[in-house]
């Protein structure tokens, strides 16, 4: 696919300065991209290869002064890595529209309602009741179970296993491994100390804008429903415990362990490898440190926290650079006992 740098502009809301006609078909870094490529400067780290780069077409703020001559056309906007994701975003939908059709072997259900314009890959199965809307991508060897509903425009990537009843929203885009819908971490202890299990008889809803990493797993809800609110972003590898809640906007870094029942509230940012404990809630706007703790339930919003367990972040980062002074504190409490022992003596 090719775009000349006057699509680009109107699509970015840029200014132009150079050829408007320069047509680019690739993205690069700026440092290593070609005359058929398009690039970006954000960082000013990097503005030294605006410089020297080959690139058709580069993308620059606004207000950013020239300090040599150029020979890229560039694009003036307020913010060169928005509207560079912007682009790289819509160049990934054309590509993914490109995708149409059913491949063999494949199998769907013949009460599967499959709407227009669908990608269903090789080995893929599609349950009994499953509704598919139009512009959906399944990629191979994907598992949809029975009366699962896939929104508008979803992209499920290879390998992913969506369990029965599961409800995933528009514009949702699952990456290759995920489980959504296995059954959550339910047993009672019985009189003999062996553990009976608890049927787990909801669901999952992921709503719209939703993007879930690889080898991510969301379990099933008990009773009603573990939810993935609008607009929520997790990483690879995540543990969303039966009915937990995540709100509006969230991001959550891999590795994090979320127990059933917690709560998390809108625009929450998760560091990597944290943890929270099960049936408590985390207040709108939190900022969680990675391989951080929380243990309790944070009903102040836009609070930052970090450690285990978690507590405000700036009296964490004292404490962990008065933990670095304790050999040195031992020290010269030895001196100080040493002396209070020969002041005794005399």
């Amino acid at each position: 696919m090719q775009f000349s740098a006057q699509q680009i502009g109107a699509l970015i809301g840029g200014n132009i300065e150079g050829d408007a006609n320069q047509h680019i078909g690739s993205f690069a870094k700026i440092e290593d991209a070609q005359v058929a490529d398009l690039a970006f400067l954000a960082n000013p780290k990097y503005e030294e290869f605006l410089y020297t780069t080959q690139a058709g077409i580069v993308i620059i703020h606004e207000k950013l002064e020239l300090k040599s001559p150029i020979s890229s056309t560039l694009i003036r906007v307020k913010d060169p890595y928005a509207s560079f994701a912007q682009l790289m975003q819509h160049y990934q939908q054309i590509s993914s529209q490109q995708l149409v059709g059913i491949q063999e072997p494949s199998y769907i259900h013949p009460s599967a309602t499959i709407g227009k314009d669908v990608f269903i890959g090789a080995f893929a199965y599609i349950g009994e009741n499953a509704i598919i809307e139009d512009n959906v991508k399944i990629h191979p060897q994907v598992f949809i179970g029975n009366k699962v509903k896939i929104g508008q425009k979803s992209i499920v990537h290879p390998g992913v296993k969506i369990y029965h009843e599961c409800q995933i929203g528009q514009d949702v885009i699952i990456h290759a491994g995920t489980v959504i819908g296995s059954d959550g971490f339910g047993f009672a202890p019985t009189e003999n100390g062996a553990y009976q299990k608890v049927p787990q008889l909801g669901n999952v809803v992921i709503e719209d804008n939703v993007e879930i990493g690889a080898n991510t797993c969301i379990d099933r809800a008990t009773m009603g429903s573990t939810i993935i609110k609008r607009g929520t972003k997790l990483d690879n590898l995540l543990q969303v415990g039966h009915n937990v809640e995540i709100g509006e906007d969230s991001v959550i870094a891999a590795q994090v362990g979320i127990s059933g029942s917690a709560k998390i509230g809108k625009r929450v940012m998760i560091g990597g490898q944290a943890g929270i404990n099960g049936h408590i809630s985390v207040a709108d706007g939190t900022k969680v440190g990675g391989q951080s703790g929380i243990t309790k339930t944070i009903k102040q919003p836009n609070t930052s926290l970090n450690g285990t367990p978690a507590i405000d972040y700036m009296t964490s980062m004292r404490s962990q650079a008065m933990v670095k002074r304790l050999p040195e504190l031992e020290k010269k409490i030895k001196e100080l006992e040493t002396a209070l022992a020969q002041l005794k003596n005399s």
